[in-house]
């Protein structure tokens, strides 16, 4: 088959299974198609997910880049042949200990998982979680490093110089802030109720760390904040425009969290949640885990370009393939081992 040489779109999307069909080769040469995420229905061993990446390399020019949660804990969708990635939240309680420990234990978490990913073929994680842990929400929980949000932005810089250090850039996530609110989003419209001053002081200070760390990309929560929006923060131009980009100054990526989710039900069917994360500055959209709703967004959308093709380029693994037999690695594997 011939590679389709077309521009990226603004849909992110996932295969059906752990080898492409003709159904998700269609939908991934479509238009409008921008990216690929993966999931553990993705993957079988190291092997089988080299091929698939590799197939998905080789379908257009430029490529889609490839992504997927692994973030450590149970958010970790390669297991067999992968290190497994502590939870966070143990790097916290590290921090409380050993600060110093704690920074090299999450600057070799990023080592990690750029060693191990870069060698599949994956492009980028989305990671890491930059929540507050409030010990309200549960879906959040041993995800998030720290209550203490100068911890969480310590740990996470150090995470990020670790990714980048594979050639991998990082994903921030989720903004504002999921913390606070006890609702899952996968299943509920989480609401904040907090005053936007607490959230100023608190919430957004991991994101101005990461930011100077380099963070490439964020991912807006499917909250809503209603001090501030009667919008959950991925269909506010306010969270998006005044705060993420003209008060913090972040001029990379922003992705939409899972379109399918029922946080992002405020918006109206999938056409319309797409629309309003796009109108609101959102990049890229992602809809997961439904093919026959992946279709009909890719036909809505397929007149509609990326308006910054960098900000995605940004995203693409920058070498790293052979990062697995260096030292760096070895000694990141180390250390992680020796984490309490």
């Amino acid at each position: 088959m011939r590679r389709l040489k077309a521009p990226l779109g603004p849909v992110v999307l996932d295969p059906a299974g752990s080898a492409l069909t003709e159904d998700d080769r269609k939908r991934l040469l479509h238009p409008a198609a921008g990216g690929v995420i993966l999931f553990a229905h993705n993957y079988q061993s190291p092997e089988q997910l080299l091929a698939l990446t590799g197939e998905i390399a080789a379908l257009r020019q430029p490529a889609l880049p490839i992504c997927v949660d692994h973030e450590g804990g149970r958010v970790q969708r390669f297991s067999l042949g992968f290190t497994a990635i502590p939870p966070m939240r143990r790097l916290g309680v590290l921090w409380d200990r050993d600060p110093e420990s704690a920074r090299r234990a999450a600057r070799a978490v990023g080592t990690v998982i750029s060693a191990e990913l870069g060698a599949h073929g994956v492009d980028f994680s989305f990671t890491p979680v930059l929540d507050l842990d409030y010990g309200a929400s549960a879906v959040i929980g041993q995800r998030a490093f720290h209550y203490d949000p100068n911890a969480v932005g310590a740990l996470a810089a150090q995470l990020i110089a670790g990714l980048a250090g594979g050639g991998m850039a990082a994903v921030g996530k989720h903004f504002p802030g999921h913390g606070y609110a006890a609702a899952d989003s996968h299943l509920a419209v989480p609401t904040d109720p907090r005053l936007l001053k607490d959230i100023f002081r608190k919430d957004l200070l991991p994101y101005q760390a990461a930011i100077e760390a380099g963070l490439a990309a964020v991912m807006p929560a499917h909250v809503i904040y209603p001090q501030a929006d009667a919008e959950p923060a991925g269909y506010s131009k306010y969270w998006l425009q005044e705060v993420l980009r003209a008060k913090l100054g972040f001029a990379g990526l922003i992705f939409s969290d899972d379109l399918s989710m029922e946080g992002a039900s405020t918006a109206g069917g999938i056409v319309e949640r797409a629309q309003a994360a796009l109108q609101a500055g959102c990049d890229q959209v992602l809809l997961c885990q439904n093919p026959q709703e992946q279709e009909v967004l890719l036909e809505s959308l397929a007149s509609t370009p990326l308006a910054y093709p960098q900000r995605v380029e940004r995203m693409r693994r920058n070498g790293g393939r052979n990062f697995r037999k260096s030292v760096a690695y070895r000694e990141a594997l180390d250390v992680l081992a020796a984490i309490p």
